[in-house]
């Protein structure tokens, strides 16, 4: 059977302080599925760290077709973003922003202490969220008569369905999430259900 769930975070989190020959680094995570979120929470923490040096960040987005970009932002390359993204890879997570910034100490690490330093910044952060995980889902809308409804509630709660929106007319039209590995089951179950159209969304 195919693995359908995955980790992430739901909130933003923040690491220890990491610091080395007087530079100090600070690494954030945020949740993001999409690249405007991430802009917005890099913009925002550009406002707010306005004195630190660097900005260096790593993310990756999707469950199956993933995204991913690691950023060394003026640091030498791949001496910040690949590190960062590292450790979301061995973190085993998705849908996640981490972004460590830099306050400049005035003595020069080397690349060799630069990856440390980013990468120690992105797994205390890491390190400080809550990681939890979450199946992959297949949405379907159902279309029925109202008569049908008690009929269709019930083979949803047997199946440990999600509905994720409803309009309840004469016609009623159900939004529903399906576990992956469960959907071809659930989508058969309502195929043969006489007065109900169900398609994969």
């Amino acid at each position: 059977m195919e693995e359908d769930v995955y980790k992430t975070i739901t909130n933003p989190g923040q690491g220890e302080l990491f610091k080395d020959k007087n530079s100090k680094f600070y690494g954030f995570t945020f949740p993001v599925t999409n690249e405007d979120q991430i802009k917005q929470h890099l913009d925002d923490l550009k406002k707010e760290h306005y004195a630190a040096r660097h900005w260096c960040y790593a993310y990756q987005i999707g469950t199956e077709n993933i995204q991913y970009r690691a950023n060394d932002d003026g640091e030498p390359n791949n001496s910040a973003g690949m590190p960062i993204y590292g450790q979301i890879q061995s973190f085993e997570v998705t849908n996640i922003l981490i972004i460590v910034i830099r306050y400049y100490g005035g003595v020069k690490l080397g690349v060799g202490g630069l990856i440390n330093a980013y990468r120690t910044g992105a797994q205390l952060a890491l390190e400080a969220s809550k990681i939890v995980e979450k199946t992959i889902n297949k949405e379907f809308q159902l279309k029925f008569e109202y008569k049908n409804m008690s009929k269709v509630m019930r083979l949803l709660k047997e199946n440990d369905v999600e509905i994720t929106n409803q309009i309840l007319e004469l016609d009623c039209l159900l939004k529903i999430s399906v576990r992956k590995n469960n959907s071809s089951k659930v989508f058969d179950l309502f195929s043969q259900f006489y007065g109900v159209d169900i398609k994969e969304l």
